[in-house]
């Protein structure tokens, strides 16, 4: 026994340090690769394999129910003709550059508000948090609801100012504005966002403008909107991008109307495929906004040297 541990002691020592090292980063890699795998198989299935075969759509004809036919570029030619597409496009913008800013807004407010030492400040995070993690379905329901212009609670409350009951879902001046002001319900990730970057500040940089005889509205405008830029960016750059994918609520409501004023882009991309079963013109929408948002995404990137400060990173 002891000639055998004196034998495999002399191996392990004998093994040039190098290649020990060499062993030990190879079973690390193996191990890597292992436990990634779920994840690059779940992207590989379920995100390229569809965006490369949404590619192969685009010059394809089909409606599911005959094979596919090469069409070439006639659904890029469709996509120029169609007036829909204008509609959507503009109905989207319109939710998108009006309701982000008012959700920035007041989640930024609510976030100051709720980072005050206020008594069960706690529990008013948490109500303020819930409605973003409710079913999107279910907030639809809900909301149609309270919109609801005979006995639904956010006339109510408007009735109490003298303000006539307004139909929001069924007047089409009125139904992008009500979505937008559904869209503030939930505003909770923005807003846990915000209050952890307040949180975060550092104390030495106010109270340094504080001894510079700085009040309070000129710290939060010159210290504390500054320092949190860089967190505004990213709430921004993402309420963008969800903006522009809002369907839920427009599919469950509305089906786009009243007169196709709540018709967003990506309930005409579903209306498109599986209403009326043209798959390649479908694909060709979705491209679109897919270069849609990148354009948006990297002029919002392109200009953020202007404004956001990256001091905190």
């Amino acid at each position: 026994m002891a000639s055998f541990a004196e034998n495999s002691s002399d191996t392990v020592h004998s093994t040039p340090p190098r290649r020990r090292y060499a062993g030990l980063l190879a079973v690390e890699n193996r191990d890597g690769w292992l436990l990634a795998l779920p994840f690059l198989i779940g992207v590989l299935a379920f995100w390229a394999g569809p965006m490369l075969y949404s590619l192969f759509l685009v010059t394809q004809d089909w409606n599911m129910m005959r094979p596919s036919e090469y069409c070439g570029l006639d659904n890029i030619v469709r996509l120029l003709d169609d007036e829909l597409i204008g509609v959507s496009i503009w109905n989207t913008a319109y939710y998108t550059f009006i309701g982000v800013p008012l959700r920035l807004v007041l989640a930024f407010l609510l976030a100051i508000a709720l980072n005050q030492n206020i008594k069960g400040r706690g529990i008013f995070r948490t109500v303020f948090y819930l409605p973003s993690i409710t079913p999107a379905v279910a907030s639809a329901v809900i909301w149609v609801q309270m919109l609801n212009p005979e006995f639904g609670v956010v006339n109510n409350i408007i009735g109490i100012f003298g303000i006539e009951p307004i139909a929001w879902l069924t007047n089409p001046p009125y139904a992008k504005p009500a979505f937008i002001l559904m869209s503030l319900w939930g505003i909770g990730p923005q807003m846990v966002i915000f209050l952890a970057a307040l949180q975060n500040l550092p104390p030495e940089l106010i109270e340094a403008a504080q001894i510079d005889g700085a009040n309070g509205w000129q710290r939060f405008l010159n210290v504390t909107v500054p320092l949190v830029s860089s967190v505004t960016l990213f709430n921004f750059t993402m309420g963008i991008i969800s903006s522009f994918q809002v369907f839920a609520a427009s599919f469950v409501m509305t089906r786009g109307g009243p007169q196709n004023a709540t018709l967003f882009l990506v309930l005409y991309i579903y209306d498109t495929a599986f209403r009326f079963y043209r798959m390649g013109y479908a694909a060709v929408i979705s491209w679109m906004l897919f270069a849609i948002i990148m354009a948006v995404t990297f002029i919002q990137l392109k200009v953020t040297d202007r404004w956001v400060y990256y001091e905190m990173s």
